[in-house]
Formats: structure tokens, C-alpha cells, sequence
């Protein structure tokens, strides 16, 4: 059992039933040597009283944003940075929500807002509640903002209903806490990791250019995998609307050739995957000014074939990263496509994909990937992006190591 001795938990209450729970989280704490102080919502009183878990936390417990006392003995800035970790237990639906659109109104929020430290949350509701779209949606975007989350678990609800929504229990969340807190393990420490993401645009004229419909959300959670794990991650990204990731040495291009240059200048890499919608096809000749419109037929466009950037790094000779690793972005056929992909572009590994309308993982945030290469398939469930990205990360780690304590 790992010791949390010299390590102290910004407790946050939020308001449900399973609130009860927090009595039993606060006592295992305690008995790890952690320190715990609370701040319970208002909507929380309602469940289980301040004078309760300030006798088991040996503190103060914490309600109001507007206190002259409190904000001169610590003020709510303070109280969520003293702290090595923030945990939301229970996590509601509306404490998801506000933290996932930057709300502060009360103490709860605004300790969230303000803090710089881990957050870590145990969410708990009903269960329709949990599968609503915007729930989902909220919590996908505080994924992608570092929270980490913990549950919720499978059961019966207070309400009758059965389903996920239960929070995790106690003993549950304090694992995930001892997890947090724990030295980070940084395997690809001193590696370089080089990453393609989103689409390439080709132009047909100043205005009008030839992409498609890739949002860069993989290729963008698998650069912050890799920079999680310690490795020097270089992201060599189309144009996305998405935030540079932290850690993450951003690369913008716009072309397929402007692409391929880029990672070329890149090498050499210890690992190299190649998630972004690259255009087939370019204008042969683009026009310099805009085309207008006729009365008669509308212009011929001629193309020709883009450099294949995977194939090229992954059959060099001099300086090929030790990995190589395609994405098979598909609409049907996926394994056998994604097969003949691996044998036609000389990589070691291929992350394939359904990307027809249905499935939903163009702009999505959900993916259901397998992995192919010359040992074989590995399906993987339906997860998020950022749990894709996590556990490629580490697949791919455990190759690079173990080729290279082989090589030794």
C-alpha cells in the first residue's frame, strides 16, 4: 500500500448522494498519513454536514466564496494551490460542466479555476444523466484539459435505475489519488518522438484548395501521450483549430509536400506515426489568381500524386526511426486494406480505423482502432481519442524498449 505521508488533498464536495461516500474516502486518507481539507458546495450540505467532515478531516471545512475570515486567513487562490492534488468526489453533472466551461461562482468552481495543480474527479449521477450527449461532452473536453477521472462504476442507482453513474468507491479513488501523487515514470525520456496530424490542404487557386475532413484530434492527443511519457515530441500538424499541446514542439504546414519536407528535417526519430489525413492528390498546376466562374463548362482541374510520406521515412536507409507507424483511415475492408497498407509501405505497424460518416471519428471524440502488423491484429473497443492516444503510447513503448535492450 502505497504512503501518502507529507502529501495533502484539496477535498471537493459536490452535491449527490453519493457524498456519504466521502466520510470513508477522508478516514483511508487519513490512515495513509495524507492530509485532507475539504470544500463542500452548497448543493452538498444537503447530503452530509461541514461539522462531519471536519471531524474527520481534523480541519476546517470550507462553504463560502464571499468570507472576509477565510479569505484573510487563506483565501480561496491559496487553498487550491497548498494543496498536491484537487479531488471532485462526487463529481455532478453540473460541477463537470462548470469545470469544462471555466465557471466560477462559487467556492467550489472557482478553487477549480483557479488551481495549478492535478485535478482528479470521481463522477457520480444518474445514469441518463451521464449518457446525455453534453455530459459526454463535457467530459471529453476536461480529458483533453489533463483531468484525470476516475469511475464511475456499473450498479444501482439511489433512484432505482441500473447503469454507470455509481461513483467509485472510496478505496477506488484513493488508488487513483496514490497513482496521481506517486513520482511520475518518464520511459521515453531522452527519445524523440515525431508526429504527423490533421489534413493537408492543396490549392486549386488562392481561395479554393482540395482537403478533407480530419480534425486533428488523434494525431494531437497522441502528441500529448508522448510528451506524458517523457519523449521529445515534435507534432508536424495540417491546419486544425485545435490548441498547441503542452510540451509539444508544433510544426504547421499546410501541403503534403510542405509535410514531408518538415518530418524529413525532423529525422532522425526514435519513433515516428504518421496519423494525419494526407491529400492522394494535388493540382498539377495551381492557378496564381482566383478562377472565375464562366457561362460555359467549368474548368478541368489535373492532377497528380502527393509524396507518400509514410512510405518514404519508413524506406530510408540512413536515418529511419526504429518504429514506423501508419494510420488506415478507412470506409470499409478496414483489417484487409490496413494489411495491404503494411506490406505496400514498409512500416511496422498500422493504426486502423472506420472513418465512414457513421462511425462518427471524423471530428469526433471516440475511436475504435486495431492495430495491424507482421505479428498480427489487436482490436481494441470503442474508447476516447485521449485513451487511444495513452495506450498506443505505451504499446509502442514497450516496442521501442524491448528492440532496443535486444539490439544491446
Amino acid at each position: 500500500m502505497t504512503s501518502l505521508d507529507g502529501k495533502t488533498v484539496l477535498l471537493i464536495v459536490g452535491g449527490g448522494i453519493a457524498a456519504y461516500k466521502t466520510h470513508e474516502l477522508i478516514r483511508l486518507l487519513k490512515t495513509r498519513g495524507c492530509s485532507v481539507r475539504v470544500i463542500m458546495t452548497r448543493a452538498a450540505e444537503e447530503f452530509v454536514t461541514p461539522l462531519s467532515l471536519a471531524s474527520l478531516s481534523g480541519d476546517k471545512v470550507f462553504t463560502a466564496l464571499f468570507s472576509l475570515t477565510d479569505e484573510v486567513e487563506m483565501g480561496h487562490i491559496q487553498l487550491s494551490r497548498a494543496a498536491d492534488l484537487l479531488v471532485v468526489a462526487p463529481a455532478t453533472a453540473d460541477l463537470m460542466a462548470k469545470m469544462a466551461h471555466g465557471l466560477a461562482d462559487d467556492l467550489a468552481s472557482t478553487a477549480l479555476l483557479a488551481t495549478d495543480k492535478k485535478v482528479l474527479i470521481a463522477p457520480a449521477m444518474n445514469v441518463r444523466m451521464w449518457r446525455h450527449s453534453a455530459t459526454q461532452r463535457n467530459l471529453a473536453t476536461l480529458r483533453r484539459d489533463g483531468i484525470a477521472v476516475v469511475g464511475p462504476n456499473d450498479g444501482e442507482m439511489a433512484c432505482g435505475e441500473f447503469g454507470p453513474g455509481r461513483m467509485a468507491e472510496p478505496a477506488e479513488i484513493v488508488d487513483a489519488i496514490a497513482g496521481l501523487l506517486k513520482p511520475p515514470t518518464l520511459p521515453l525520456a531522452g527519445k524523440k518522438v515525431l508526429i504527423t496530424a490533421g489534413p493537408t490542404r492543396e490549392p486549386i487557386d488562392p481561395v479554393r484548395f482540395i482537403s478533407n475532413h480530419s480534425s486533428g484530434k488523434q494525431g494531437y492527443a497522441i502528441a500529448r501521450a508522448a510528451v506524458a511519457l517523457g519523449a521529445e515530441t515534435i507534432l508536424v500538424s495540417g491546419p486544425t483549430s485545435l490548441p498547441i499541446p503542452p510540451g509539444v514542439q508544433m510544426m504547421p504546414v499546410e501541403t503534403a509536400t510542405e509535410m514531408l519536407e518538415t518530418c524529413e528535417g525532423e529525422l532522425p526519430a526514435d519513433i515516428a506515426i504518421f496519423a494525419a489525413a494526407v491529400a492522394d492528390w494535388r493540382i498539377a498546376q495551381h492557378s496564381d489568381e482566383k478562377i472565375k466562374k464562366g457561362k460555359g463548362n467549368p474548368p478541368t482541374l489535373s492532377l497528380t500524386e502527393n509524396p507518400d510520406i509514410l512510405k518514404t521515412v519508413a524506406t530510408r536507409k540512413a536515418d529511419r526511426p526504429q518504429i514506423v507507424v501508419g494510420f488506415a483511415a478507412e470506409t470499409g475492408n478496414v483489417i484487409k486494406h490496413a494489411a495491404d497498407k503494411l506490406t505496400r509501405k514498409g512500416c511496422d505497424l498500422i493504426v486502423a480505423n472506420d472513418v465512414s460518416a457513421e462511425s462518427g471519428v471524423f471530428g469526433g471524440d471516440h475511436n475504435k482502432v486495431h492495430l495491424v502488423s507482421s505479428s498480427g491484429i489487436e482490436s481494441w473497443p470503442d474508447m476516447s481519442k485521449d485513451d487511444v492516444a495513452h495506450k498506443l503510447m505505451e504499446h509502442l513503448t514497450v516496442m521501442l524498449l524491448s528492440s532496443q535492450e535486444a539490439a544491446r
